[in-house]
């Protein structure tokens, strides 16, 4: 896809995102909006692409369809990868799984996926404004948590 970016050209003050969707038609619903939305994006479509570029750069938004690469929710391995990053820096991410089986923002199933957000595949045309909704909830939440991390950090 033309729109994708190398995580190389990503400058320190860039919104990034990692799309790991291998339906070529929800691909062209979500990678424009995030382009929208002034993200740098990355698209990955093989698990070896996505685990690499997880472990070598922090996203800050990750959208995750359900089925990639054939997989279910149990089996889905960007989903484990995610799961198995240490608390602080899984925060770092915003995760946003795009499925046939929940309802968009269902915040209970999110909790138990592991998820910051949901997005039924129906309601993919308007992922725009629920991820933008949903980012911006996402950081006044972690304010707090982000500042203290980075002023330990500077000690």
């Amino acid at each position: 896809m033309e729109n994708e970016t190398d995580s190389a050209l990503f400058d320190v003050g860039d919104d990034t995102a990692l799309v790991c969707v291998d339906h070529e038609q929800y691909q062209k619903t979500v990678v424009p909006q995030l382009i929208d939305l002034n993200y740098k994006v990355n698209l990955s479509t093989t698990e070896e692409d996505v685990l690499l570029k997880l472990r070598a750069y922090s996203y800050h938004v990750v959208v995750v369809y359900e089925n990639f690469r054939g997989s279910t929710l149990g089996t889905n391995p960007v989903l484990r990868e995610l799961g198995i990053h240490p608390g602080a820096n899984r925060r770092e991410h915003f995760v946003v799984l795009l499925t046939h089986r929940f309802a968009t923002n269902d915040p209970m199933s999110a909790f138990a996926l592991s998820v910051d957000q949901i997005v039924n595949i129906a309601d993919l045309a308007n992922l725009k404004p629920v991820l933008r909704r949903g980012t911006a909830q996402h950081r006044e939440m972690y304010h707090s948590f982000h500042s203290t991390l980075k002023a330990s950090r500077a000690m």
